[in-house]
Protein backbone atom coordinates (compact mmCIF):
# COMPACT_ATOMS: atom_id res chain seq x y z
CA UNK A 1 0.00 0.00 0.00
CA UNK A 2 1.26 3.38 -0.83
CA UNK A 3 -0.13 6.68 0.55
CA UNK A 4 1.37 10.51 0.13
CA UNK A 5 1.89 11.89 3.49
CA UNK A 6 3.64 15.04 4.58
CA UNK A 7 6.08 15.31 7.75
CA UNK A 8 5.52 18.42 9.48
CA UNK A 9 7.31 19.77 12.81
CA UNK A 10 4.96 21.44 15.20
CA UNK A 11 6.63 22.95 18.29
CA UNK A 12 8.78 20.34 19.71
CA UNK A 13 7.17 17.10 18.15
CA UNK A 14 6.93 16.03 14.66
CA UNK A 15 4.06 13.60 12.86
CA UNK A 16 3.09 12.13 9.59
CA UNK A 17 0.26 14.16 8.15
CA UNK A 18 -2.17 12.11 5.98
CA UNK A 19 -5.39 13.03 4.28
CA UNK A 20 -8.05 11.37 5.65
CA UNK A 21 -9.92 10.96 1.81
CA UNK A 22 -6.57 8.76 1.36
CA UNK A 23 -6.52 6.63 4.12
CA UNK A 24 -8.70 3.11 4.53
CA UNK A 25 -11.93 3.87 6.02
CA UNK A 26 -11.08 4.22 10.36
CA UNK A 27 -11.17 0.80 11.76
CA UNK A 28 -8.76 -1.75 11.79
CA UNK A 29 -7.41 -1.74 8.48
CA UNK A 30 -6.61 2.57 8.93
CA UNK A 31 -4.95 1.46 12.36
CA UNK A 32 -2.83 -1.47 11.26
CA UNK A 33 -1.26 0.30 8.47
CA UNK A 34 -0.38 3.58 10.28
CA UNK A 35 1.45 1.40 13.01
CA UNK A 36 3.64 -0.20 9.88
CA UNK A 37 4.16 3.03 8.50
CA UNK A 38 5.94 3.98 11.71
CA UNK A 39 7.33 0.70 12.54
CA UNK A 40 5.09 -0.66 15.48
CA UNK A 41 5.32 -2.21 17.73
CA UNK A 42 9.26 -2.74 17.90
CA UNK A 43 9.96 -4.54 20.97
CA UNK A 44 13.45 -3.16 20.77
CA UNK A 45 11.75 0.69 20.78
CA UNK A 46 13.66 1.64 17.86
CA UNK A 47 10.97 1.61 14.86
CA UNK A 48 13.49 0.73 12.81
CA UNK A 49 11.81 -0.42 10.03
CA UNK A 50 9.43 2.51 9.82
CA UNK A 51 8.95 6.28 10.09
CA UNK A 52 9.18 6.38 13.67
CA UNK A 53 11.67 8.10 15.98
CA UNK A 54 11.99 5.84 18.61
CA UNK A 55 10.52 8.18 21.29
CA UNK A 56 6.76 9.75 22.25
CA UNK A 57 7.50 13.17 20.79
CA UNK A 58 8.33 11.71 16.81
CA UNK A 59 5.80 9.27 17.47
CA UNK A 60 3.10 10.59 16.40
CA UNK A 61 0.51 10.92 13.59
CA UNK A 62 -2.21 13.55 12.46
CA UNK A 63 -5.01 12.75 9.99
CA UNK A 64 -6.75 16.28 8.34
CA UNK A 65 -10.18 16.11 6.74
CA UNK A 66 -13.26 18.28 5.62
CA UNK A 67 -14.61 20.49 8.19
CA UNK A 68 -17.40 21.62 5.90
CA UNK A 69 -20.32 20.32 8.08
CA UNK A 70 -18.84 21.28 11.48
CA UNK A 71 -18.51 25.15 10.03
CA UNK A 72 -14.24 25.15 10.54
CA UNK A 73 -11.97 25.12 7.40
CA UNK A 74 -10.50 21.22 8.29
CA UNK A 75 -10.60 18.52 11.08
CA UNK A 76 -7.91 16.99 12.87
CA UNK A 77 -7.70 14.04 14.16
CA UNK A 78 -4.71 13.06 16.74
CA UNK A 79 -2.99 9.87 17.23
CA UNK A 80 -0.07 8.95 19.40
CA UNK A 81 1.47 5.88 18.18
CA UNK A 82 2.80 3.08 20.15
CA UNK A 83 6.46 2.20 19.90
CA UNK A 84 6.78 -1.23 21.62
CA UNK A 85 2.88 -1.81 21.57
CA UNK A 86 0.18 -2.06 18.89
CA UNK A 87 -1.61 0.60 19.91
CA UNK A 88 -2.69 4.24 18.63
CA UNK A 89 -4.00 6.20 22.10
CA UNK A 90 -6.89 8.84 20.46
CA UNK A 91 -7.74 9.66 24.22
CA UNK A 92 -6.74 13.31 24.17
CA UNK A 93 -4.78 16.21 21.86
CA UNK A 94 -1.48 17.30 21.55
CA UNK A 95 -0.81 21.06 21.34
CA UNK A 96 2.80 20.86 19.36
CA UNK A 97 0.86 18.83 16.50
CA UNK A 98 -1.95 21.02 16.50
CA UNK A 99 0.39 24.03 15.72
CA UNK A 100 1.61 22.34 12.12
CA UNK A 101 -2.13 22.09 10.92
CA UNK A 102 -2.49 25.42 9.78
CA UNK A 103 0.40 25.31 7.92
CA UNK A 104 -0.51 22.40 6.45
CA UNK A 105 -4.16 23.39 6.05
CA UNK A 106 -2.39 26.72 3.99
CA UNK A 107 -0.07 24.47 2.07
CA UNK A 108 -2.40 21.87 1.20
CA UNK A 109 -4.77 24.69 -0.58
CA UNK A 110 -7.64 23.73 2.18
CA UNK A 111 -8.21 27.45 3.18
CA UNK A 112 -7.94 30.57 1.08
CA UNK A 113 -4.40 32.36 2.08
CA UNK A 114 -4.83 35.96 3.62
CA UNK A 115 -1.19 37.60 3.82
CA UNK A 116 0.55 38.27 5.84
CA UNK A 117 -1.58 36.26 8.86
CA UNK A 118 -3.77 33.46 7.62
CA UNK A 119 -6.73 32.17 10.51
CA UNK A 120 -7.23 28.84 10.17
CA UNK A 121 -10.39 27.19 12.44
CA UNK A 122 -10.12 23.41 12.88
CA UNK A 123 -11.86 21.31 15.00
CA UNK A 124 -9.78 18.36 17.24
CA UNK A 125 -12.05 15.34 17.19
CA UNK A 126 -10.41 14.11 20.10
CA UNK A 127 -12.01 16.97 22.29
CA UNK A 128 -14.70 17.74 20.05
CA UNK A 129 -12.89 21.16 20.82
CA UNK A 130 -12.13 24.19 17.70
CA UNK A 131 -8.47 25.76 17.63
CA UNK A 132 -7.86 28.84 15.75
CA UNK A 133 -4.40 29.04 14.63
CA UNK A 134 -2.70 32.67 13.67
CA UNK A 135 -0.37 31.33 10.36
CA UNK A 136 2.18 33.80 8.94
CA UNK A 137 2.14 33.31 5.52
CA UNK A 138 3.68 35.38 2.51
CA UNK A 139 2.69 34.94 -1.25
CA UNK A 140 -0.65 32.43 -0.09
CA UNK A 141 2.38 29.98 1.25
CA UNK A 142 3.49 29.13 5.29
CA UNK A 143 5.91 31.00 5.85
CA UNK A 144 8.38 29.57 8.39
CA UNK A 145 10.78 32.46 8.46
CA UNK A 146 11.15 34.68 11.94
CA UNK A 147 13.01 35.47 14.14
CA UNK A 148 10.77 33.81 17.31
CA UNK A 149 12.95 31.47 19.31
CA UNK A 150 11.35 28.52 20.89
CA UNK A 151 12.91 26.40 23.97
CA UNK A 152 13.75 22.83 22.71
CA UNK A 153 13.92 23.64 18.90
CA UNK A 154 17.36 24.80 17.28
CA UNK A 155 17.42 28.01 15.75
CA UNK A 156 14.30 30.59 15.29
CA UNK A 157 10.98 30.64 13.32
CA UNK A 158 7.90 32.62 12.33
CA UNK A 159 5.28 33.02 15.44
CA UNK A 160 2.51 30.70 15.27
CA UNK A 161 -0.53 31.50 17.84
CA UNK A 162 -2.88 29.22 18.67
CA UNK A 163 -5.96 29.78 20.41
CA UNK A 164 -8.04 27.27 22.44
CA UNK A 165 -11.50 28.03 22.78
CA UNK A 166 -13.28 26.75 25.48
CA UNK A 167 -10.63 23.96 26.72
CA UNK A 168 -12.14 22.47 29.82
CA UNK A 169 -13.48 18.89 30.26
CA UNK A 170 -11.63 18.18 26.89
CA UNK A 171 -11.62 14.14 27.15
CA UNK A 172 -13.75 13.99 30.47
CA UNK A 173 -16.26 16.49 29.94
CA UNK A 174 -15.30 18.61 33.49
CA UNK A 175 -12.62 20.75 34.33
CA UNK A 176 -12.19 19.58 37.35
CA UNK A 177 -12.61 15.59 36.09
CA UNK A 178 -12.83 14.49 40.26
CA UNK A 179 -15.08 17.74 41.02
CA UNK A 180 -12.10 18.42 43.63
CA UNK A 181 -9.04 21.20 43.26
CA UNK A 182 -7.16 18.39 45.39
CA UNK A 183 -7.53 14.73 45.79
CA UNK A 184 -5.65 12.44 48.32
CA UNK A 185 -4.46 9.27 46.08
CA UNK A 186 -3.34 6.06 48.08
CA UNK A 187 -0.94 4.33 46.42
CA UNK A 188 0.30 1.18 47.07
CA UNK A 189 4.08 1.11 47.76
CA UNK A 190 4.10 5.00 47.94
CA UNK A 191 1.06 5.92 50.19
CA UNK A 192 -1.09 8.98 50.10
CA UNK A 193 0.15 11.53 47.21
CA UNK A 194 -1.65 14.59 47.30
CA UNK A 195 -2.96 15.75 43.54
CA UNK A 196 -4.77 17.99 41.67
CA UNK A 197 -6.88 16.86 38.50
CA UNK A 198 -7.16 19.44 35.55
CA UNK A 199 -8.81 19.06 32.30
CA UNK A 200 -8.16 21.76 29.55
CA UNK A 201 -6.87 20.90 26.12
CA UNK A 202 -6.28 17.68 27.86
CA UNK A 203 -6.41 15.98 31.25
CA UNK A 204 -3.29 16.55 33.91
CA UNK A 205 -2.42 15.13 37.03
CA UNK A 206 -0.58 17.59 39.08
CA UNK A 207 1.93 15.97 42.08
CA UNK A 208 4.48 18.59 43.86
CA UNK A 209 8.38 17.65 42.91
CA UNK A 210 8.71 17.75 46.53
CA UNK A 211 6.20 15.22 47.73
CA UNK A 212 8.01 12.74 45.76
CA UNK A 213 11.70 13.43 47.35
CA UNK A 214 12.75 15.36 43.99
CA UNK A 215 14.05 18.91 44.48
CA UNK A 216 12.40 20.64 41.31
CA UNK A 217 15.51 21.05 39.68
CA UNK A 218 16.13 17.74 38.01
CA UNK A 219 16.25 17.36 34.45
CA UNK A 220 15.44 14.27 32.00
CA UNK A 221 18.58 12.99 32.05
CA UNK A 222 18.26 12.38 35.91
CA UNK A 223 14.53 11.12 35.87
CA UNK A 224 14.64 8.97 32.86
CA UNK A 225 17.77 6.37 34.14
CA UNK A 226 15.55 5.46 37.34
CA UNK A 227 13.40 2.79 36.16
CA UNK A 228 11.52 2.41 39.54
CA UNK A 229 10.74 6.03 39.67
CA UNK A 230 9.37 6.35 36.42
CA UNK A 231 7.37 3.02 37.64
CA UNK A 232 6.44 4.66 40.63
CA UNK A 233 5.09 8.39 39.18
CA UNK A 234 3.22 5.60 36.57
CA UNK A 235 1.87 4.16 39.58
CA UNK A 236 0.22 7.80 40.43
CA UNK A 237 -0.76 8.44 36.90
CA UNK A 238 -2.84 5.17 36.50
CA UNK A 239 -4.26 5.72 39.87
CA UNK A 240 -5.43 9.25 38.68
CA UNK A 241 -6.61 8.35 35.45
CA UNK A 242 -9.32 5.38 37.15
CA UNK A 243 -10.11 8.76 39.49
CA UNK A 244 -10.78 10.77 36.22
CA UNK A 245 -13.11 7.98 34.90
CA UNK A 246 -10.81 7.54 31.85
CA UNK A 247 -9.84 4.06 32.83
CA UNK A 248 -11.93 1.65 34.73
CA UNK A 249 -8.44 -0.01 36.64
CA UNK A 250 -5.00 1.44 36.68
CA UNK A 251 -4.01 -2.04 34.56
CA UNK A 252 -6.00 -0.88 32.20
CA UNK A 253 -4.98 2.99 32.13
CA UNK A 254 -1.39 1.64 31.92
CA UNK A 255 -2.06 -0.81 28.99
CA UNK A 256 -5.16 0.98 27.16
CA UNK A 257 -4.34 4.97 28.17
CA UNK A 258 -0.24 5.64 28.15
CA UNK A 259 -0.91 8.90 27.22
CA UNK A 260 -3.97 10.76 29.29
CA UNK A 261 -3.91 11.84 31.76
CA UNK A 262 -0.43 13.14 31.90
CA UNK A 263 1.39 13.76 34.73
CA UNK A 264 3.15 16.82 35.61
CA UNK A 265 5.78 17.78 38.43
CA UNK A 266 4.94 21.13 39.79
CA UNK A 267 6.55 23.51 42.56
CA UNK A 268 7.39 27.19 43.27
CA UNK A 269 9.68 29.59 40.72
CA UNK A 270 13.15 28.44 41.38
CA UNK A 271 16.71 28.68 39.68
CA UNK A 272 17.84 26.14 37.74
CA UNK A 273 19.58 24.47 34.64
CA UNK A 274 18.14 24.23 31.14
CA UNK A 275 19.12 20.94 29.36
CA UNK A 276 21.01 23.08 26.58
CA UNK A 277 23.17 24.39 30.13
CA UNK A 278 21.20 28.50 30.38
CA UNK A 279 20.53 28.96 33.61
CA UNK A 280 16.91 30.18 34.16
CA UNK A 281 15.94 32.54 37.42
CA UNK A 282 13.05 32.31 39.75
CA UNK A 283 11.75 35.54 38.98
CA UNK A 284 11.50 34.50 35.17
CA UNK A 285 8.85 32.42 35.93
CA UNK A 286 4.97 31.47 37.35
CA UNK A 287 5.94 27.67 38.32
CA UNK A 288 8.32 25.97 37.45
CA UNK A 289 7.19 22.06 36.07
CA UNK A 290 7.68 19.39 34.01
CA UNK A 291 5.78 16.55 32.47
CA UNK A 292 6.02 13.29 32.00
CA UNK A 293 5.08 11.69 28.74
CA UNK A 294 4.13 7.95 27.83
CA UNK A 295 6.46 7.06 30.91
CA UNK A 296 9.68 9.46 30.04
CA UNK A 297 10.24 12.93 31.37
CA UNK A 298 9.11 14.95 28.73
CA UNK A 299 12.63 17.32 26.89
CA UNK A 300 10.28 20.57 26.91
CA UNK A 301 6.30 21.00 27.79
CA UNK A 302 3.55 19.83 25.18
CA UNK A 303 1.56 22.95 24.58
CA UNK A 304 -1.78 21.11 25.85
CA UNK A 305 0.09 20.34 29.17
CA UNK A 306 0.90 24.10 29.15
CA UNK A 307 -2.50 24.83 28.67
CA UNK A 308 -3.92 22.44 31.36
CA UNK A 309 -1.45 23.91 34.00
CA UNK A 310 -1.58 27.64 33.17
CA UNK A 311 -5.33 27.38 34.03
CA UNK A 312 -4.71 25.23 36.65
CA UNK A 313 -2.30 28.00 38.19
CA UNK A 314 -5.76 30.71 38.25
CA UNK A 315 -7.84 28.38 39.91
CA UNK A 316 -7.50 28.57 43.37
CA UNK A 317 -6.59 25.87 45.25
CA UNK A 318 -4.94 23.58 43.17
CA UNK A 319 -1.36 22.49 43.98
CA UNK A 320 -0.45 24.76 40.57
CA UNK A 321 -2.52 27.64 42.07
CA UNK A 322 -1.03 27.24 45.31
CA UNK A 323 2.98 27.53 44.14
CA UNK A 324 2.59 29.62 41.66
CA UNK A 325 3.37 33.19 40.99
CA UNK A 326 1.23 34.86 38.80
CA UNK A 327 0.77 38.52 37.27
CA UNK A 328 -2.34 39.09 35.11
CA UNK A 329 -3.16 37.14 32.88
CA UNK A 330 -0.19 35.75 31.36
CA UNK A 331 1.43 32.37 33.13
CA UNK A 332 5.27 32.00 32.07
CA UNK A 333 6.49 27.72 32.77
CA UNK A 334 10.00 26.82 33.58
CA UNK A 335 10.45 23.61 32.21
CA UNK A 336 13.34 21.77 31.14
CA UNK A 337 14.21 23.53 27.74
CA UNK A 338 13.26 26.69 28.88
CA UNK A 339 10.59 29.55 29.59
CA UNK A 340 7.27 29.16 28.15
CA UNK A 341 4.60 32.03 28.58
CA UNK A 342 0.58 31.29 27.85
CA UNK A 343 -1.86 33.94 28.41
CA UNK A 344 -5.22 32.73 29.88
CA UNK A 345 -9.01 34.11 29.81
CA UNK A 346 -10.80 32.29 32.91
CA UNK A 347 -13.81 33.53 34.67
CA UNK A 348 -15.60 32.45 37.85
CA UNK A 349 -18.69 30.35 36.64
CA UNK A 350 -21.18 30.33 39.66
CA UNK A 351 -19.53 27.69 41.96
CA UNK A 352 -16.95 26.59 39.29
CA UNK A 353 -14.54 28.23 36.66
CA UNK A 354 -14.97 28.85 33.03
CA UNK A 355 -12.30 28.72 30.76
CA UNK A 356 -12.54 30.77 27.78
CA UNK A 357 -9.27 30.57 25.94
CA UNK A 358 -5.70 30.08 26.18
CA UNK A 359 -3.46 31.33 23.53
CA UNK A 360 0.09 29.18 23.47
CA UNK A 361 2.64 30.37 20.79
CA UNK A 362 5.13 27.79 18.99
CA UNK A 363 6.97 27.43 15.60
CA UNK A 364 6.28 24.64 12.63
CA UNK A 365 8.00 23.74 9.47
CA UNK A 366 7.10 21.17 6.82
CA UNK A 367 9.90 18.83 6.69
CA UNK A 368 9.40 15.81 4.08
CA UNK A 369 6.70 15.03 1.03
CA UNK A 370 6.24 11.49 -0.58
CA UNK A 371 4.86 8.31 -0.06
CA UNK A 372 5.10 5.99 2.69
CA UNK A 373 5.02 2.26 1.62
CA UNK A 374 3.79 -0.59 3.44
CA UNK A 375 3.99 -3.80 1.98
CA UNK A 376 0.42 -5.49 1.71
CA UNK A 377 1.33 -8.79 3.52
CA UNK A 378 1.51 -6.64 6.79
CA UNK A 379 -1.39 -5.74 6.71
Amino acid sequence: MRIPTTVMRGGTSKALFFHEKDLPEAGTLRDEFILAAYGSPDPFRRQIDGMGGAVSSTSKVAIIGDGAEHGVDVTYEFGQVGIDQPLIDRRGNCGNISSAVGPFAVDEGLVTPTDPITQVRFLNTNTNKVIVAHVPTRNGRFDPNGDFELPGIPGTGSRLRLDYLNPGGSVTGKLLPSGNVVDELDVPGLGTIPVSLVDAANPLVFVRWEDLGLKGTELPADLDADAEFRAQVERIRAHASVLAGIADTVEDATRLAPSVPKLSFVGSPRDYRTTSGTDIRADQMSVRAAMMSMGWLHPSYPLTGAIATSVAANIPGTLVHDVAVTEGDQVIIGHPSGLLPMSVDIEQDGAGWKVNSVSGYRTARRLMEGFVLVPDERL
